[in-house]
């Protein structure tokens, strides 16, 4: 079955033409994972194509997005992208351009809010209810994504997830993919509020979510049966069609093996051949081909 990693990350070592902002990196990282390190993972692990979601690592700025697009430019048949954006500029007229910049590459899928962050160059600190996404100033933001047709990739936790119906229902037009399954953790459950918000935010056809960062969230082994429950009840609320396979490597790298980050999907025993089908490739096509 064809796979496609809806959530990976690579970056270079710093340079002079592209240094780092801050070494945001993943646990026990010190140098670079490179967009050929990222393809020989993903050609051990039967990983057909992977999205590359550009790395705080390089800010926000004009050039945040640089090395994401050599990496797609180096394999032009393996790697998408996502990049990241300075979403509070002086006017609208500003940001509406700079997302059209971002996104004008045909395999640059969209742009990402880290919601759960506080807002700042470097998204580090944890603001699990921030509400900086529903800033009046992001309007042009959401609705200029709406009229590129491409995508507003959103991470963030359960606490924030009644402000993504918000925009959801706000703005129509826009496609919405929610990150990492707004990140379980110990304040979650998969039958509980808030993380349950889950089932509102479903009622809304622009918004789907990745099935990624599993084995950050687990607190059991591979093959992360404690989160099990989570997929099963967004395959009820969502469907299939609207869920998407991500590993997340190689932030994962402290915690699993980039095929465990993904071949979890196997071992969950509410799901069909057809669901795991759409899940590791088809909603990705229907999203983005």
């Amino acid at each position: 079955m064809k796979t496609v990693d809806t959530h990976t990350h690579a970056w270079g070592e710093p340079t002079d033409e592209l240094p780092w902002a801050a070494d945001v990196l993943p646990p026990g990282w010190t140098g670079s994972y490179t967009h050929r390190d990222l393809v020989a993972d993903m050609d051990a692990a039967g990983v057909d194509e992977a999205v590359v979601v550009t790395t705080p690592l390089y800010g926000r700025g004009v050039r945040a997005n640089e090395y994401t697009m050599r990496s797609i430019e180096a394999h032009p048949d393996r790697l998408y992208g996502v990049g990241l954006l300075e979403f509070f500029r002086s006017g609208p007229e500003a940001i509406v351009s700079a997302l059209k910049r971002v996104t004008g590459h045909p395999r640059m899928l969209g742009v990402r809010m880290h919601a759960a962050h506080e807002y700042e160059v470097i998204p580090t600190t944890v603001d699990r209810c921030g509400d900086w996404i529903l800033d009046e100033r992001l309007e042009p933001v959401w609705r200029a994504a709406g009229d590129l047709e491409t995508c507003v990739f959103v991470f963030p936790k359960a606490q924030q997830l009644g402000h993504l119906a918000t925009l959801a229902d706000r703005y129509p037009e826009t496609t919405v993919v929610v990150d990492h399954m707004a990140w379980p953790d110990e304040t979650t459950s998969p039958d509980e509020g808030s993380w349950t918000e889950f089932e509102t935010l479903a009622e809304y056809e622009n918004v789907s979510v990745k099935l990624s960062s599993l084995p950050r969230s687990a607190t059991e082994p591979w093959p992360y049966e404690d989160l099990h429950g989570y997929v099963t009840n967004l395959v009820e609320w969502f469907g299939p069609e609207r869920l998407l396979l991500g590993s997340d490597y190689p932030w994962m790298d402290d915690w699993a093996a980039y095929d465990d980050c993904l071949s979890w999907l196997e071992t969950v025993e509410t799901l069909s051949r057809r669901d795991r089908a759409f899940i590791s490739h088809r909603t990705f096509e229907r999203l983005h081909g």
